[in-house]
């Protein structure tokens, strides 16, 4: 005997009659569905289905599908159905079990939602579903439940403004998070640090986001930043920097002090109730005040003849004074005549110095790091003399190697010196270097060691230095070596080049994730005796943080191997070597010369290197097709200096300014792609929607000019304007966009040398005209600053006060403090450096009375 049961049973008296009917028969249901039999209790016909578990609210992430999950008990049937329309049966999967303790039967259903589905109905309702269950008395439909696409949208509705607050004030920030699904939290950070009210009850989230400080504090200064988050993503608004700030007070005025000789007495009081910190005002008023006495508080003074005596006296007491202070001067002056006999044999580096200047670039033309022009403004005096300008030219008679006796020339391990200097006339003009570069190449290749290093006279300088020292430059890199005085021992003369290699003559081994982050610097030769340590200048591109990196230096050894010889955080005040890391560029601390680079190694993928992206396109255009140039390149002088040159040879010009991308140690590649072009009189040839470049090729830094080319099409040859959005990203990081709108006709010329021409100083500087500072104003700060003050005016507050605090350890090492923290002042400043600045700091350290400015023109 069979019997068909249809799926859907609403009837709950047929149900029971059909449960009577197959007992009093005595046919049991039999196959894939539980029997119903005399045997279940006997509550079971009386009871609807109740759920166990009802389907919830979910989120389809990217495009991963998401399950709902439906238990009943009792139930002979359970479905999903989905927007009012039933699930096919098929797409259901469903578990039949028996509670152990009531005997009732149980049934589980799970269906998958995928993106797809949602999709087809986005727009007009929202996606649910909803469970229906059945039992042999009636039916039981659950709740229901949502499923919607999740994501969140880049830009914020609104971001924190940067803020200037006195201190004790409120703050207030706003944000509003990028739309998103579900709502995005939010949170903030200031310096990247998360903010928790809870720890501190200064800070306030109201419920639209926006965070109140509600006392500021000076150590609430920073860069704030508001964070949205969901289960798609997280974003991060703009930094907004806010600067807390403490506006002086006036303490109390002091008592009066006694009736003077003038008959008048004054008080004082002090801007120190709070002193003003952090950009704030000082105290306005005056901070000290007299008044005259009663004529019987003043004291007796002294009438008639004895007056007169007192005058006479005072004045011949000046007269003495004055005579033997001439005399003092006279006398030092002759003993300065012969301060040093190398200053007097070295002539040629010691005559006719001048400062130099910086040419500035023309207003109006873009240039990658512009350098302000070296000026003195009109308190320049306070810290410098100007010399003797009416001999520009000396020639000094003899061989410059005519002091060396054997015991003093400088010796290499592996191959030999340099060919000494020839003998005759050599002729400085203002401290510039005149020779041939191209001979000295030539001769420095010669050497066995020498082989190895570029030929490029563009991109090498070398000078002759002594022990006052000099600087040698690489035009429009950002690479330079500062020799401070006294680094060359006295009774030496060195013949020192500088040079940036070609990356892809090196083999500089990279692994992993390391990868390069400066130009590949040569300066030598390499083991020459220096009694202070070398600054060399360069560039680098990482983020600067070095909680996401492991920067090395690297050293090539005489066998050409690359040694590591300093990790980045870990310096020791014994190594030969110290690294300042900044913003953009680095500046090494070195005993030694010899062949540099800067390798990194990420310590996760927050870590991000900087890339500089450059647009070129063809300066003249006779065809149809027009091509773009997207450079994507470290953001580091050198190279793009050798980009501009290599344009400029094939016709390109720059069509924007140049763009920073921070690429990420993702794993993701580059994409270019191009779009919002004029349809109608413009397409792209690019067949598919963008370009990529693989992540690799650009993390290890050895491909120098990585580029795409777009090449568009124009219907028509009198089609010249041009009008596109360009955009560059890695994939799930960060990107960037050119808004091009030119004409290709009208701005048809080729790539400008002024582009070039940004640092027109000389190559190689020697002897004062290298420095900012005088070499006897020099002498004089060390000498003062050197000492330990228990005040702590001493060069530990002039460091302070030139924000350098964070390399006190190094300078300390020192033998000379004070000397190690110039040099780092003067390569900071070298293209514009402020001596007022410097002057100003020395007096609010309070040395005036050490005489360090007085320095007379004879001295200087």
């Amino acid at each position: 005997m069979s019997l068909l049961v249809g799926p859907f049973v609403h009837c709950g008296l047929c149900a029971k009659l059909l449960v009577i009917w197959l007992s009093f028969a005595g046919v049991t249901c039999t196959g894939t569905e539980h029997a119903a039999t005399a045997t279940q209790p006997a509550a079971f016909s009386d009871l609807l289905p109740h759920f166990l578990v009802e389907p919830e609210d979910e989120f389809i992430v990217k495009n991963k599908p998401v399950m709902l999950t439906c238990r009943s008990t009792p139930a002979t049937q359970i479905y999903f159905k989905c927007n009012g329309e039933w699930v096919h049966q098929d797409d259901h999967l469903i578990v039949r079990t028996v509670d152990p303790a009531t005997a009732l039967p149980v049934m589980e259903v799970t269906i998958e939602i995928t993106r797809q589905q949602v999709e087809k109905i986005f727009g007009l309702d929202e996606y649910w579903c909803q469970c229906v269950a059945w039992s042999t008395t009636g039916t039981q439909k659950s709740q229901k439940a949502y499923i919607r696409i999740a994501y969140l949208r880049k830009n914020f509705e609104q971001e924190p403004q940067a803020k200037e607050v006195a201190m004790d004030q409120e703050v207030s920030l706003r944000c509003h998070p990028p739309e998103g699904v579900p709502q995005p939290e939010v949170e903030w950070q200031r310096n990247e640090d998360v903010i928790d009210p809870q720890s501190d009850p200064n800070f306030f989230i109201t419920a639209d986001y926006n965070l109140v400080i509600k006392k500021a504090r000076l150590a609430d200064t920073g860069n704030y930043t508001c964070v949205a988050k969901n289960i798609v993503a997280r974003r991060k608004s703009n930094s907004a920097t806010v600067l807390i700030y403490v506006d002086g007070g006036w303490s109390e005025w002091s008592k009066w002090s006694p009736c003077g000789a003038d008959c008048a007495m004054w008080r004082s009081r002090e801007c120190t109730q709070p002193s003003p910190g952090t950009g704030g005002k000082d105290c306005q008023g005056l901070d000290l005040q007299s008044l005259n006495c009663t004529s019987e508080q003043c004291p007796q003074t002294v009438s008639g003849a004895e007056d007169v005596a007192l005058y006479v006296g005072m004045v011949a007491v000046a007269l003495c004074l004055t005579l033997l202070l001439i005399i003092v001067v006279l006398v030092y002056r002759r003993k300065k005549a012969g301060l040093d006999a190398d200053v007097a044999d070295s002539s040629i580096l010691t005559t006719g110095f001048q400062p130099m200047g910086i040419k500035p670039s023309k207003p109006g033309v873009w240039a990658p790091r512009p350098r302000r022009p070296l000026t003195r403004s009109k308190n320049s005096h306070l810290l410098t003399i100007q010399p003797d300008l009416t001999t520009t030219t000396t020639s000094y008679q003899g061989t410059l190697r005519a002091r060396h006796d054997a015991t003093g020339k400088f010796s290499m391990t592996n191959g030999p010196l340099l060919d000494p200097l020839p003998k005759g006339s050599h002729t400085l003009h203002n401290g510039k270097l005149n020779s041939d570069p191209a001979d000295f190449v030539s001769r420095l290749s010669a050497q066995s060691y020498f082989k190895t290093l570029s030929h490029d006279v563009a991109n090498t300088s070398y000078g002759t230095f002594n022990f006052l020292g000099g600087r040698l430059t690489i035009p429009n890199t950002g690479i330079s070596l500062l020799i401070p005085p006294e680094a060359i021992p006295r009774g030496k003369i060195y013949e020192i080049y500088l040079t940036v290699q070609k990356k892809e003559d090196l083999r500089l081994p990279l692994a992993g994730c390391q990868t390069l982050l400066s130009p590949v610097v040569s300066c030598g030769p390499p083991g020459v005796v220096l009694s202070r340590p070398v600054i060399l200048s360069m560039d680098q591109c990482s983020d600067t943080c070095l909680d996401n990196w492991a920067i090395r230096l690297k050293k090539q050894n005489y066998e050409g191997a690359w040694e590591d010889v300093l990790l980045m955080g870990e310096e020791l005040a014994s190594d030969p070597y110290y690294c300042q890391l900044e913003a953009e560029t680095c500046q090494l601390f070195s005993e030694q010369l010899g062949t540099f680079a800067l390798v990194g190694e990420s310590l996760h993928m927050g870590a991000a290197k900087r890339l500089r992206l450059v647009l070129f396109s063809d300066a003249y255009c006779s065809t149809l097709e027009y091509n773009i140039r997207v450079y994507c390149m470290d953001d580091t002088q050198d190279v793009f200096k050798e980009v501009m040159q290599m344009e400029r040879q094939l016709g390109g010009r720059l069509i924007d300014e140049p763009h920073i991308l921070l690429f990420k140690d993702s794993y993701h590649n580059l994409r270019l792609s191009i779009h919002d072009m004029p349809q109608a009189h413009w397409r792209s040839k690019l067949l598919a929607g963008y370009q990529e470049i693989p992540f690799y090729h650009i993390w290890n830094g050895s491909q120098r000019y990585l580029h795409c080319t777009f090449t568009l099409e124009r219907l028509s040859l009198g089609t010249c304007e041009l009008t596109c959005q360009l955009c560059v990203w890695q994939v799930e990081g960060e990107g960037q966009s050119f808004s091009l709108d030119f004409n290709i006709a009208k701005d048809a010329r080729a790539v400008n040398s002024e582009f070039l021409l940004v640092d027109t100083s000389a190559t190689a500087l020697a002897g004062p005209s290298a420095f900012q500072i005088p070499y006897l104003i020099r002498q004089k700060i060390c000498s003062s600053l050197d000492a330990p003050c228990p005040k702590g005016a001493d060069w530990r507050m002039l460091a302070q006060r030139l924000k350098l605090e964070r390399h006190m350890s190094f300078f300390a090492s020192k033998a000379s403090p004070t000397s190690a923290i110039l040099d780092l002042w003067e390569v900071q400043h070298f293209h514009g450096g402020n001596i007022n600045q410097l002057a100003a700091v020395m007096a609010d350290i309070g040395k005036q009375e050490a005489m360090i400015f007085l320095v007379s023109d004879g001295e200087c």
